[in-house]
């Protein structure tokens, strides 16, 4: 079995946030797409549920959700929410990663 996934309990407070803001339930769903400068990216969504076969995580009651397909790419990682002089957003730390880009939201393996 692969590693879980960690959703930081900033991250958890940032999805708390914009899901009541958006009347949605409090699950962030991560993906993994090709594209990119570093040939896959992250995309981050609010997700009303988990499917079938998603890898669940959970912090502060805040749900990280994550397709079989993109958890190959991403198993071991933290998601964290960064804000900084260039604006704020969250951010994956891969251990799998084996490049990265400026962007940080862009990765190779």
């Amino acid at each position: 079995m692969s590693e879980a996934l960690t959703l930081t309990p900033a991250a958890a407070k940032r999805v708390a946030w914009i899901a009541e803001k958006q009347s949605k339930p409090a699950i962030l769903r991560l993906s993994v797409e090709g594209g990119g400068c570093s040939g896959f990216q992250y995309k981050f969504d609010l997700s009303d549920g988990a499917q079938g076969d998603d890898k669940i995580s959970e912090t502060d009651g805040v749900k990280l959700v994550v397709d079989p397909i993109s958890l190959d790419l991403v198993s071991g990682s933290v998601v964290d929410f960064v804000e900084s002089l260039g604006g704020a957003a969250f951010k994956v730390e891969n251990p799998q990663a084996a490049a990265g880009c400026g962007c940080g939201s862009s990765f190779g393996i």
